[in-house]
């Protein structure tokens, strides 16, 4: 399959200025727990960054709409691992989260389709972990975020991530001091980091 196939069944990938290879995103408005945590203060859903600004323009709009619609596309696992196979890091969802289980199952295959590419998945969606009867592919790392801001992890997942006002002990995302930008920063993929810290902005 052609690039210029690939990005019209699935609505092209997103390039968040912060990311080294690129993203892939939803509208925040379809985010289903998020959507209840942004009502609610001192959860990292509160005040969105993917509810207003630039995510507000028409344009952007459409194109976040134009991938929610590409999710059932009979193609889209393997237009999408065309568009990410040279990628060496690859981050989903730089806004929304995931759809479903069969959304998640879809993505587990793009990663097994993905072998070198390292996959994040930062998610709110509890529901659909573990997903019965599938394995989460070796180079994928979903990321549980903490549903209230300065609290620590629990032990029903693995992986995690918090947004802090206080960081603690622990693997502080250095991006606020780097422009905003990863920089030569993957501990988001490293599966040896259990917890990111984001500090609140």
């Amino acid at each position: 399959m052609l690039k210029k196939e690939a990005s019209k069944i699935t609505g092209g990938l997103s390039a968040p200025g912060k990311m080294p290879e690129g993203s892939y995103n939803l509208p925040a408005a379809a985010c289903q727990t998020g959507q209840k945590l942004a009502k609610i203060a001192d959860t990292p859903c509160s005040g969105c960054y993917a509810l207003k600004g630039r995510y507000r323009f028409p344009n952007v709009k459409e194109a976040l709409e134009r991938r929610l619609a590409s999710l059932d596309h009979g193609s889209w696992i393997p237009a999408m691992a065309t568009l990410i196979k040279d990628k060496k890091h690859f981050r989903w969802h730089d806004s929304g989260d995931l759809q479903s289980a069969d959304h998640l199952r879809k993505i587990f295959e793009v990663c097994a389709s993905t072998p070198d590419t390292a996959h994040w998945l930062p998610t709110q969606e509890r529901k659909y972990l573990p997903m019965k009867g599938s394995t989460i592919p070796p180079n994928l790392v979903i990321r549980l975020s903490n549903a209230k801001n300065d609290t620590k992890p629990g032990t029903a997942w693995t992986h995690w991530s918090t947004v802090v006002t206080k960081p603690r002990a622990g693997h502080v995302c250095p991006a606020p001091d780097q422009g905003g930008k990863c920089m030569s920063c993957r501990a988001c993929w490293n599966k040896d980091v259990k917890e990111i810290q984001y500090r609140k902005h």
